[in-house]
């Protein structure tokens, strides 16, 4: 294997990307930044970002206004103007609308409120106005109340009209600033107003349903004089499965199958059962259907049967809605287990469905976006190159969206969320976009410029990060750094008691173990909850967009890459080099390379050939000394993308081909495109095995590397105890608890997961690094 390894790395030399530049490893990795957290007053919402001020103005409304007039207001602070609606005809119109300036755009000394007739023309063609001295405006931030506004006389030499507003000067943490008209997105227009604005998003709540298709009475065939081959087909949306034909005489079939689902609350679907006879390999002929509104099921919290019911079947065809079939049904609603829509490698969320059975939170997670550097042109505008960046991120059920900032490549976003964490084991997904939807253009798919990691176990808890993370995307022709996203993170948690009993408990609800699901049953269900969550929410206002919820959620994970099965097993090979190592410092021992070293291992064997009771008193005292050592070597900060780990940076042009080809593949021929198909789908699960065997080895590479400060805190106290039972305890009493103990009957067994085995699932791996 040392030799293949080898061969492969001389024969992929590392070239730059074409029409990009150099490949410096430097340039990917992650760097600390100082920014001015707070500002010069801290807040409890707003101390990860930096402060930043706007110039807020809400016009209420106006009353009093000449008759006639089509009113609208427009606020001007030098050159930007904003304008609200116009009514047509109105004398008292309210628009309760908020202008916000940014304070370090502000060019002029007085802000002026205009009330203009949309019907007028001409220089002065306002009918009144209100003139504030910015030296003489208020500063407000939260948690103050909000300020009230005041009725102002318009300056107007006919009327004594009036106008509602409320001036002052705040921060980010305002609560007008996401639903504000912002100066610096002044020339969008149409639609695109509301795609640059900052919005919160909620994941659908996800139900798994599980159908049991049992049998069917009195299925008469529409030829009765051949046997009928019966099916039935199950619909739940756009989500089909189909049991096995019966060919029996019977005009009662029996199937006795189980499907599942993935449904979303409100339940706007239909479970639609359709009883089908094959008449023809190329036709199949109705007999019957059944439509029932998912709310009728009953919502099962455990592993408790479900009684079953018989449906009657309306009879295809008929005019006179006659009932002559029916079949018997046994479904429910399952609420134990946790709907997966994201890989189990970045899951965020392991809760069940079923808000019952959750738990109390562990921490609280505070995300301060901070801003990008170097972001490079994704569009032209006027002939040069432009940006229109936004930020998304995602942590549970809650999605974030920062307001897009316009045409620049370093923006400042200042936008703090907060998450409350139920697991530590747990990934936050950050990822930047350029925003097409402005309205001015035709719409575009929103491009992706970059995507964060951070797994939450690899942070020590209180401690605030500040790092400028790279935002690396995989092009046809290779790996490129799009620009770096600056981020300020805290974990803070609740109870260490609580987060210490986490650890020794599965990761998923009791129902995965329980009653589990089949490998094809997740990564299809998988694929049909992305789809569920990516319509709900593109059915928001504004919408989180289909291209943006895939990329989160890693859609195409999946699918056969030369390139990541690479990366897969030289993740292999770096572990199985400490066994290398071991050896051939064996070899050294017996070749007496070092004579010191000989005669120490002589007395170390003799020694524990006399006294075996200290073999395993002697490896765990080890172990604890690697991981007090291990500690001075600690990481510093959270792991980032890798595009050396994930075999990025040396990549031929024909394997990124493959990669970036459509599946199926648009390659010709047919029979070409067949087989291609068929040995990337095989390639794909020797993948995903390669990649867990390597996940496997890096969470015990973990144990002692601090890389999860808490988990490796348990291991050592957990190995010093150890050292000292072992040592005070008869190695024949050790071994006779633990033979007795692994040879136990099954009805002393629990079907969940040991505390060892779900502490080992619970640790980091190298996986929260692949590009």
């Amino acid at each position: 294997m040392i030799r293949l390894r080898n061969r492969q790395m001389n024969h992929e030399p590392v070239t730059p990307v074409p029409g990009g530049p150099p490949l410096r490893r430097d340039n990917y990795e992650l760097k600390n930044t100082s920014p001015h957290l707070g500002g010069e007053r801290l807040t409890s919402t707003y101390d990860l970002v930096e402060q930043t001020y706007h110039l807020y103005v809400r016009v209420v409304k106006a009353k009093e206004l000449p008759l006639g007039a089509d009113p609208y207001v427009e606020v001007k602070l030098g050159n930007y103007r904003g304008r609200t609606n116009h009514f047509e005809k109105k004398t008292n119109p309210e628009w309760n609308q908020v202008f916000a300036f940014s304070k370090d755009r502000i060019q002029s000394s007085t802000l002026e409120v205009y009330v203009k007739d949309k019907e007028m023309f001409g220089r002065d063609d306002y009918i009144g106005r209100v003139v504030f001295d910015l030296n003489e405006i208020p500063t407000r931030v939260p948690p103050d109340s909000p300020l009230a506004a005041q009725w102002y006389r318009v300056e107007d030499r006919r009327e004594h009209s009036e106008i509602m507003l409320a001036v002052w000067m705040g921060t980010q943490a305002d609560e007008a600033f996401p639903e504000a008209w912002h100066s610096d997105a002044s020339f969008v227009q149409g639609e695109g107003v509301f795609n640059v604005r900052s919005k919160v998003y909620v994941s659908p709540k996800l139900w798994y349903l599980r159908v049991n298709i049992i049998e069917a009475q009195d299925v008469i065939p529409n030829d009765r004089t051949r046997v009928p081959e019966v099916s039935v087909k199950v619909e739940v949306g756009n989500q089909m499965l189909r049991t096995k034909i019966t060919s029996s005489r019977t005009m009662n079939p029996v199937w006795n199958e189980d499907f599942m689902f993935v449904a979303a609350e409100p339940f706007e679907e239909h479970l639609v059962l359709t009883i089908e006879d094959r008449v023809h390999p190329l036709r199949d002929e109705v007999l019957g259907m059944l439509s029932l509104p998912l709310t009728m099921f009953e919502k099962r919290l455990d592993h408790r049967p479900v009684h079953s019911r018989w449906f009657n079947l309306e009879r295809y065809g008929a005019g006179d809605m006659k009932f002559s079939s029916r079949v018997h049904v046994r479904a429910c609603l399952e609420g134990g287990y946790h709907v997966l829509d994201e890989s189990t490698l970045y899951i965020s969320d392991q809760r069940p469905t079923a808000k019952q059975l959750w738990k109390q939170p562990c921490g609280i997670l505070e995300v301060g976006i901070l801003g990008a550097q170097g972001l490079l042109p994704m569009k032209m505008k006027d002939g040069r190159g432009s940006t229109d960046a936004y930020c998304v991120a995602k942590y549970g059920q809650k999605w974030v969206r920062t307001r897009t900032i316009l045409e620049t490549l370093n923006p400042k976003w200042n936008e703090q969320y907060t998450w409350e964490v139920y697991d530590p084991c747990t990934v936050i997904t950050l990822g930047v976009f350029d925003n097409c939807h402005l309205g001015a253009e035709k719409p575009e798919r929103d491009s992706r410029i970059g995507k964060v990691r951070i797994r939450l176990s690899t942070l020590e808890a209180h401690r605030i990060y500040t790092h400028a993370y790279p935002l690396l995307v995989l092009h046809p022709s290779g790996v490129k750094k799009m620009g770096e996203l600056q981020l300020a993170v805290r974990f803070t948690t609740l109870s260490l008691a609580n987060m210490v009993y986490l650890y020794g408990h599965p990761l998923l609800p009791k129902m995965h173990y329980l009653n589990p699901l089949t490998v094809n049953q997740v990564d299809t269900l998988r694929y049909q909850a992305m789809n569920i969550v990516a319509a709900r929410l593109g059915r928001a206002e504004p919408p989180l967009r289909k291209e943006v919820v895939e990329y989160m959620l890693d859609v195409d994970s999946h699918m056969w890459s030369m390139r990541r099965s690479k990366a897969n097993f030289f993740r292999i090979m770096s572990l199985l080099s400490g066994l290398f190592s071991v050896s051939k410092w064996f070899n050294n021992v017996r070749e007496w390379k070092n004579p010191v070293t000989t005669v120490l291992v002589h007395i170390l064997f003799l020694i524990l050939l006399w006294y075996p009771e200290l073999i395993l008193p002697t490896i765990c005292l080890y172990m604890f000394l690697i991981g007090l050592w291990n500690y001075r070597f600690r990481a510093r900060h959270p792991p980032h993308m890798d595009p050396k780990l994930s075999w990025a940076e040396v990549v031929h042009l024909d394997e990124l081909d493959e990669e970036f080809d459509t599946f199926p593949t648009s390659r010709p021929p047919d029979t070409v495109r067949m087989r291609y198909d068929r040995i990337r789908s095989i390639a794909g699960r020797i993948q995903t095995v390669v990649g867990d065997l390597a996940t496997q080895g890096e969470r015990f590479g973990s144990l002692l590397s601090w890389r999860d400060p808490r988990a490796t805190s348990l291991f050592v106290v957990f190995s010093l105890c150890s050292a000292v039972v072992l040592y005070m305890t008869p190695f024949r009493v050790v071994a006779l608890v633990t033979g007795l103990y692994m040879l136990r009957h099954p009805r002393f067994r629990s079907k969940l997961p040991s505390v060892p085995s779900n502490f080992f699932k619970r640790l980091p791996a190298k996986s929260d690094s692949l590009l």
